[in-house]
């Protein structure tokens, strides 16, 4: 799937989609990235109508459930001139790419299309879109870096990511062996094939393992949940952290 997205010049205001975790488990993560965007000169809004994305159902074919959710985000976000930014890879993949497709043969397609083209991943948009720079004010660290497979593969944002944790001088960035391997999270996919699950999210913990880092990075929180979840269960002493909270505290001291 291509990656080749136009970027806002000049921008003075954004949305800001929260996701189900981020509101649920992970409410320091969104919290962090409205902090790095109104650092970068830009004013952030939070639709208060606002609520998932869509994928839990549309993962599991109740498509005309999605549909109706995806008009209460399309309704929510309504001004057309303000980008849409979302601290998850796998919900922004779901309104930047799939939105689109639950429309295809449907007169709202043409509406829909350019709602999705608003859509951008929190990290790749600080990085291509405002062009930030960061002082790292943190002590020095190792980390390693897990993208989700929508992060990677549908919304391209891996590059970005990295480039920002490069401007963070004291972090030494150890890449994971099997970096292009899914950790076995998949929403939905967790709670239908556990055993499956279970065995992916091993091998994860183990190339986490042999990294000898002391966090693991990554820009989605559902990959983080269960990452972190399984490296406390076996007593594994990485921390779990969201790019955003990460560059946040780093660049705070």
């Amino acid at each position: 799937m291509a990656h080749t997205f136009t970027y806002p010049r000049d921008v003075k205001t954004v949305y800001y989609f929260g996701t189900c975790l981020v509101d649920m488990s992970f409410p320091q993560a969104g919290m962090a990235g409205i902090h790095l965007l109104r650092r970068a000169g830009v004013e952030v809004v939070f639709p208060q109508e606002q609520s998932c994305c869509g994928q839990p159902a549309y993962n599991s074919g109740f498509i005309e459930e999605a549909r109706a959710v995806a008009r209460a985000q399309i309704k929510a976000f309504s001004r057309a001139d303000w980008p849409i930014v979302v601290p998850s890879g796998s919900c922004a993949g779901m309104m930047r790419h799939h939105y689109p497709e639950m429309f295809a043969n449907d007169p709202e397609y043409f509406d829909v299309r350019k709602f999705s083209e608003r859509i951008f991943e929190l990290g790749d948009f600080l990085h291509n879109a405002l062009h930030v720079r960061y002082e790292d004010k943190g002590k020095p660290v190792k980390v390693t870096w897990h993208s989700s497979c929508h992060a990677m593969r549908e919304m391209g944002a891996t590059a970005a990511a990295k480039a920002l944790i490069g401007q963070l001088s004291n972090v030494e960035l150890v890449e994971i062996e099997r970096e292009y391997e899914c950790c076995g999270f998949g929403g939905t996919f967790s709670i239908k094939q556990p055993e499956i699950s279970a065995a992916m999210v091993a091998d994860k913990i183990e190339d986490i393992r042999a990294t000898g880092a002391s966090a693991i990075l990554s820009g989605d929180c559902g990959c983080l949940m269960n990452i972190g979840g399984a490296m406390e269960h076996k007593g594994v002493p990485v921390t779990p952290r969201h790019l955003a909270e990460f560059i946040w505290e780093r660049i705070n001291g």
